[in-house]
């Protein structure tokens, strides 16, 4: 068998004994149905999943992961997997918190940064993706010019979790239950470089 593939069947078999089989408690009611109180969104980078770096058990986060953990605006029209994925942990989960983690040596906002004014894109789709964040490139750029710009980086890391932050309020569901107390919407940031984590609210 290819190692890359049993590299997949060895690691659920690692889970099955050690985890699965082990918390009959937790597992048993999630055959049934799922109820989380978090929806995260994170980046798709190896490097940060948030189940292991926040410790979250299976049925705990609804999560979305895309590169640099970017929520566009409310458009019905467009980036639609966001938004129905969105609308179903509000609507339908009704999780109480989103929240919107960044990280550390982002590729994605490496990307945002770097952006050129007319130039051809290197790729299909990601520099049209990190656009999204275009509003923290351009408060980054007039604000920290004096910046290197690895420490540019580093502020338009959490100024972009901002921005989809801002974002979220767009969702006709999400700035209504936002109103009425029932969801609350976090950013945080994870280095794993120091090893720190924060979190903030707008």
């Amino acid at each position: 068998m290819d190692p890359a593939v049993e590299r997949l069947k060895t690691g659920f078999e690692k889970f099955k004994t050690e985890v699965y089989d082990q918390k009959p408690d937790l597992f048993e009611p999630l055959k049934a149905h799922q109820s989380p109180k978090y929806m995260v969104f994170a980046c798709a980078d190896s490097r940060v999943c948030p189940s292991v770096t926040l410790g979250l058990e299976p049925g705990e986060a609804f999560t979305v992961r895309n590169i640099a953990a970017m929520v566009p605006c409310y458009c019905k029209n467009k980036h639609t997997g966001v938004g129905s994925a969105i609308e179903y942990a509000v609507c339908a989960l009704k999780v109480e918190v989103i929240v919107v983690i960044g990280h550390s040596r982002c590729g994605g906002i490496k990307a945002l940064l770097n952006l050129k004014d007319g130039a051809d894109d290197t790729f299909h789709f990601v520099e049209d993706w990190v656009r999204i964040g275009f509003p923290a490139r351009k408060k980054v750029k007039d604000e920290c010019s004096e910046m290197s710009p690895e420490e540019q980086c580093g502020v338009l890391e959490k100024e972009a979790v901002n921005v989809s932050l801002q974002n979220l309020s767009t969702y006709p569901f999400v700035k209504e239950a936002v109103a009425n107390g029932t969801l609350k919407l976090v950013g945080g940031h994870y280095d794993f470089v120091s090893g720190k984590f924060d979190t903030w609210a707008l």
